[in-house]
This record gives C-alpha cells, structure tokens and sequence, in this order.
C-alpha cells in the first residue's frame, strides 16, 4: 500500500553511510511483553564490510514461551550475522543465520513439552533491515511490518504471513520456529539520503492511520526516539490490545561512490596472491610458508598492528575459480569464531578490513597426529586415550552447536610439545540449518578422506554425530596399530549391501599386548551401519577407559581372532585326518 507523507528532513553530506534511529516499545494492555527489538551499528571495518543491523520479533499471544524465542531470535541473529565472513553477501550471511536460528528454535520446541501444538511452542515472527553503503536489505517471516517514507510516499515493503479464517479471526502462516524448513523473503532497495524506514508490529500499524503516522515522524524529525513513543502512545489511546514496539530508521546520509565501490569488492573478494618471505599483505609481514598443497598455502605471519604471530591461508591457483571451494574456505573461519575451546582452532577477531580472500587463525605450534603416529609406532593405551579423549571434548564443542567436522583425519590435528591437542581445518564442516540456497543437483560431494570417512557417505546418506564418531574410531585404531581396520575397502562400499560385507580386522593381528575388550569397543564404534554404532563421543570414550565387564563375557572375539594360527591348524589337522581316512577306505 501506499500513503502520501511530507518527506522528514535529511541530514547534510559526509563521508560515509550516516543514520538517525528511534525505538519504543511498550507491553500495552497485556500482563508482559513478548516483542524484543533491538538495532547493532557497528564500527569500522565491521561498519563497511557488514553494515548496520535493526531487528525486532513479535511473539505469538498463544505461547507462554514465544518471549524466549522472540528475544533469541533477534541476539541470536545481530551476533551470529556479524561472526559470518566478510566475504559474503548480506543476503547469504543473514539467510544462514535465521536458517539456523530457526532449526534451534524449532528443535527447542521438539524438544519441550509443547512439540505436538507449535502454536504454544517457541515461536515468532521476524523482521530485519540492514544497511549496508548504499543498499537496504529486507528480511521478513510473519506478520510485524516494514515500510518505507520516501518523498512523501509510505510504503509497506513486507508482506503480512497470514491466513484468515474469518472476518476477525486469522493464523500466521509462516513464522520463526514452526516449522523445521524456513521460507523468509529477501529484496534489497537502493538508498536515498531522507529514507526513513519503519519496521512496526500489528500492535501499531493496525491502530494507527498512516496520515497520522507519517505526521507523528514529521512532528518529531529531530528526535525519533520521542516520534516512536508519540506513535505508540497514539495506538494505545486508538483501542491497541496487544503488545506495541516501532523502530525509525532515517538516512541522513550515504557514503561516496568510493567507499561504495569498496563495499562492493568486499562481498566479492578476489582471492590472495601466493606470498613471499618478508612479504608485506594487507597489514601483515609474511615469515614463511608453513604447508602448501593443492588445495591451499599457508603462512606464518605477523599482524604489524598487534604484533601477534597468526596464520594465513590462501587459496591454491587451481581451485581460485571453484566458488564452492571458496566459501569453504571462507566457512573455516566463521566456524572457529562461534566456537571457544581449548581443543579447537581459534580465529582473531578481525581490526582491518581485507583486501583478498584469505583466512586468518591462531598459530598452534606442534606436530600433526600424521608425524606423531610416525614417530611413536606402538604407543601405550594410557597414551592413545588421553589424544583421543582431547580429540573429542574438541568435536563435543562443535555437536553441541550442530556441526559435524566431516573431515577428521590425523592431518587436521595437532599436538604441541605438552601433548595439548587442537583441531584445525574446518572447511568440510555440516552446520545444521544453513543448507545451500538453492536447488539440490543430486548427491553432495564427500569432502572427507576417504581412509577416514564413515560408509554412509560413500551411500550417498547425509553424516550424523556418530559419522564423526566412525573417524574418531579409525583414527584410534591406527594409533594403535599403524594401520586400517578395513584398509581401504570402506570407500568401494558404495550400497548397503557392499557395506555389511566389511568385515573388522581384530587388534590381535597386530599387537598381542593390547586388552582383547579393545576389540569390542572399536568394533561398536566401527560398524558400517551407523544406527548400531555409539551414537554420543561421550560413550564411545568412556567405553575405552572403563569397558562394561558384561560386554567383555558377552562378546567374547571369535577364536579365529584371539589365536588363528591355532585354528588354521585345527584345519589342517581335520583335513589330514580325513585325507588318511579317505585313502584307508580306498587303498587302491
């Protein structure tokens, strides 16, 4: 709809993306208030790479909860928005991020007492503007609105989510939270200095004409925040039953074509040159190069404003035109910034904007567990255990957010001179939610290496915690052993078939001086079918320090894995007993 307003005033030029912001809120008539709102305006680089954020929900009136979800959704989504790459887009970065908020919101609903009347679960609406140099960006799921003022003109730029049932009686039709599949509407707008753009909930614009709410803005232009009291203190005088929140956003004014050029190039980074010795990158000097590869280089360097040692990693010259390896190389660094542990690789926030595509983590000095096991053959159990104990606590971290590394193998692992162990590249990792936008083309790609990737990929099923837990397993195995519990047969396994054929290889081929209840205890955790496998690391670590006394009566190993040197002679000696018996019966 559109409604004629006198425009407000705008302010005078500068040199960057200046804003004026107004907010009230107000529980109305009702005992609380479930609506949150809240607005994020960073500084720099954060300010030109990611823009400012304004964002208010509006919980259901049936939920006793939707407040819960309401506020999580709004901080969950201004905090999560900013730790996403710089090189990505706005769109993309706030459609993983609401993706996964609301996959959060509705498994907390699953999860409660509430999982069979969504309606009473964790549950609400959403809308959000961001500014970002010269362009607004609209995101929007239920029925809160967002217009714009521009030149006299107000417009609802949203479309309400709603289904009517009757003359006076409706339900939302999409919100945050009710189902496990999200669809939001997305659109940017170009920017002109004076927009003022309102983002409301129906506790406002259903009691309040438009004429009137352009004139309360117009009234108070040089004070927003006293336009968006006079706004809801108007809709209560006007009959409001219901909670009542209103956030103004004016343009006072935009940045040069420069910057906005600058702006652009952010979201479409070129990727960084190969570096040099003594090199001097985008606020760094380059040391030397630790690992080049075909997939990428990496560098110990120097940040020159803090001094600290970091590493850089760049793409290799044959992947610089593959997009999706790009964002996977982007997706390390916003995984190591959500998660905070000892055991996992951390990432600097960033001070600077950049220039190139390239990461930037932490510099753990040490060995990767590939050299580790060359150096020590034939480790004690004790030994073995506290690594692989180490090594879990750090995927506990990342299944606790919903994320599965996908790609654990000795050489994404590192031990320092202590025996302090810490995960690093995580550009395969599953985060639960944000799936690709866009259509699926078939099978995913298994990113993993094949020696340590569970059977399910190879069948073209998606990972679970207990994938992760099968790398886990395979990693402890050839610790102990040097090698493979089913070589290299897991990778041709590719049907359901194939993979009830792979057939363990006991410990007892390899080392005699291992307990035999090892056995059953990586077997579990190796079983090609992923549904009798343990499903929590938890488990699988407490069953290799403590296993169950039962378990070790219960599935005692075959004899042809405890002594098959015994058993091949049993057979030899069966057959020449049937060989004389054979020839005694036919002498001739």
């Amino acid at each position: 709809m559109q409604q004629l307003c006198p425009p407000p005033a705008s302010g005078a030029a500068g040199q960057g993306l200046r804003i004026a912001l107004g907010q009230a809120t107000d529980r109305g008539r009702k005992p609380s208030n479930q609506d949150f709102h809240a607005a994020s305006h960073p500084g720099q680089p954060q300010g030109s790479l990611k823009g400012m954020v304004v964002a208010l929900a509006d919980g259901i009136s049936s939920s006793t909860v939707s407040h819960i979800a309401a506020q999580t959704a709004v901080t969950g989504f201004i905090a999560d928005y900013y730790s996403t790459p710089d090189a990505w887009s706005v769109r993309k970065s706030a459609q993983r991020v609401l993706a996964a908020t609301n996959a959060w919101l509705y498994a907390q609903t699953r999860r409660s007492e509430y999982r069979y009347d969504s309606d009473r679960g964790y549950v609400c609406t959403f809308s959000a503007l961001i500014l970002k140099a010269a362009t607004a960006h609209l995101l929007h799921v239920g029925d809160s609105r967002i217009y714009r003022l521009r030149q006299g003109v107000l417009e609802q730029m949203t479309r309400d989510h709603r289904v009517w049932v009757g003359s006076h009686e409706h339900f939302l039709e999409r919100a945050l939270g009710v189902s496990q599949y999200l669809q939001i509407d997305y659109q940017s707008l170009g920017l002109q200095r004076g927009d003022v753009f309102i983002l409301a909930t129906d506790g406002v614009y259903e009691f309040i004409q438009p004429a009137r709410l352009c004139e309360l803005i117009r009234e108070h232009g040089d004070d927003l925040d006293r336009a968006a009291g006079a706004i809801v203190e108007h809709a209560l005088g006007h009959g409001s039953d219901d909670n009542l929140t209103i956030q103004l956003v004016r343009v006072d004014d935009l940045p040069p074509a420069s910057a906005l050029e600058f702006s652009s190039q952010a979201s479409e980074l070129a990727p960084a040159p190969l570096l040099a010795s003594r090199e001097q990158f985008d606020g760094f000097t380059v040391q030397r190069e630790l690992h080049a590869s075909s997939r990428s280089h990496v560098y110990l360097a120097t940040d020159n404003d803090t001094g600290e040692t970091l590493v850089l990693k760049v793409p290799s010259l044959d992947l610089r035109d593959d997009l999706a390896y790009l964002e996977r190389l982007m997706l390390e660094e916003w995984v190591a910034r959500r998660i905070n542990h000892p055991n996992v690789l951390k990432a600097p926030p960033q001070h600077r904007p950049r220039h190139y595509l390239y990461t930037v983590s932490e510099y753990v000095q040490g060995q990767t567990l590939q050299q580790w096991m060359r150096d020590h053959p034939r480790p004690d159990l004790q030994t073995v255990r506290d690594i692989i104990g180490q090594i879990a606590r750090g995927l506990q971290a990342l299944h606790r957010l919903d994320m599965l590394h996908q790609d654990l193998r000795p050489q994404n692992i590192l031990i320092d001179a202590l025996g302090n162990v810490t995960l690093i590249d995580f550009g395969s990792v599953a985060v639960a939610g944000l799936a690709e936008l866009k259509p699926a083309t078939g099978v995913d790609p298994i990113l993993g290496t094949c020696q340590y990737t569970a059977p399910e990929y190879f069948a073209g099923r998606s990972g679970t915690q207990a994938s992760d837990i099968f790398s886990l397993a395979v990693i402890t195995y050839q610790m102990l052993t040097g090698q493979l519990p089913y070589g290299t047969e897991v990778a041709k396994a590719t049907s359901r078939a194939a993979q009830l054929k792979l057939r363990y290889r006991g410990l007892g081929h390899y080392r005699q001086d291992l307990p035999p209840w090892l056995d059953e205890v990586l077997r579990r955790a190796l079983q090609p079918d992923p549904a009798r496998r343990c499903q929590e690391l938890s488990e699988f670590t407490h069953d290799l320090s403590q296993p169950g006394l039962a378990r070790e009566g219960m599935h005692r190993p075959a004899l042809l894995e405890r002594n098959p040197v015994l058993v091949w002679q049993g057979i030899s000696l069966l057959l020449g007993v049937l060989l004389v018996l054979s020839w005694w019966r036919n002498p001739g």
